[in-house]
């Protein structure tokens, strides 16, 4: 394996190699380990004469000198510097943070060709309670906190969203690249999302132009479904309410209907709570200017 002129053997006290730590990391990203544990790389030292000693500290100079990243403790990713690397997609990189999760909400939205809009975060959803290294600041800080906090990597900025485990649904895995296989919240699942927590796409009117714009890419008779084992009877409500207001008349409508009730629910919680009630979908019509 050739090296440049930028790659020449440097050694210390720690028996560091700058050649063998890179021949290490180019040795990964070979076999198709872009994304790899520190455990990956002691199974890999062995073939690049890097003693087992010497594998921790090595890989911590790599991503100083942003040969490599470090995403959290004992897991790496390589860069498009290395011999045979590239650099890893965002998605894969923000599902591989924490296990089981799913790309999910606008990134997700972005993904499907369901909006034009190209979110500035990458949004991930997963049933576990996430603990990003600003809440762990924000802990050693007296309790300060962050209005949002986010997990940073590098200039990547990546959102965690906790669901429930029987509502974590409806994830497919998805090649995002030729080296990236990532889980993704299918469309239908996504769409769900939209009426599920309007106030997180700036209200409901994003679901109402969703449905009315790309109808056809949606397999309503799933969303239908993924509504009902959601197990919401404001969810079913929304979606019920907005698929009959679009005369989207999917034969699962009357099932959601007969889900909702008997209680009143707020049609878009991000609106002041005042409208028409709507007895057919037990909700409060506070989209539908007044006459």
């Amino acid at each position: 394996m050739q090296y440049n002129h930028d790659m020449t053997e440097r050694e210390d006290r720690t028996g560091y190699s700058l050649n063998r730590g890179i021949a290490l990391a180019a040795r990964l990203a070979e076999s198709g380990r872009y994304i790899f544990t520190i455990e990956d790389a002691r199974r890999a030292a062995e073939e690049v004469g890097l003693p087992q000693s010497s594998v921790a500290v090595t890989l911590g100079r790599l991503a100083d000198a942003k040969w490599i990243r470090r995403l959290k403790r004992g897991l790496y990713a390589g860069t498009g510097r290395l011999p045979g690397g590239v650099d890893v997609h965002p998605f894969a990189v923000a599902t591989a943070l924490v296990q089981p999760s799913a790309v999910s909400q606008w990134s997700a939205l972005s993904h499907h060709g369901l909006t034009t809009q190209v979110p500035w975060v990458v949004t991930v959803t997963s049933p576990k309670q996430v603990m990003t290294p600003s809440m762990r600041k924000s802990a050693d800080d007296d309790g300060k906190s962050q209005r949002r906090h986010l997990w940073v990597v590098g200039e990547l900025n990546i959102d965690f969203v906790k669901v429930r485990q029987d509502r974590f649904f409806g994830v497919e895995d998805v090649w995002v690249d030729q080296e990236s296989r990532v889980p993704i919240m299918d469309p239908e699942r996504t769409t769900l999302d939209l009426f599920a927590n309007p106030r997180a796409f700036g209200g409901l009117d994003t679901g109402l132009a969703t449905l009315n714009e790309h109808g056809e890419q949606i397999d309503l008779q799933r969303l239908v479904e993924y509504a009902l084992r959601f197990g919401s009877k404001a969810v079913s409500a929304r979606l019920g309410w907005c698929l009959e207001k679009l005369g989207l008349r999917e034969p699962g409508l009357e099932r959601l209907r007969a889900h909702v009730g008997p209680g009143l629910q707020v049609l878009d919680p991000t609106r002041v709570a005042r409208g028409r009630r709507d007895a057919r979908w037990c909700v409060l019509d506070n989209i539908t200017p007044r006459p």
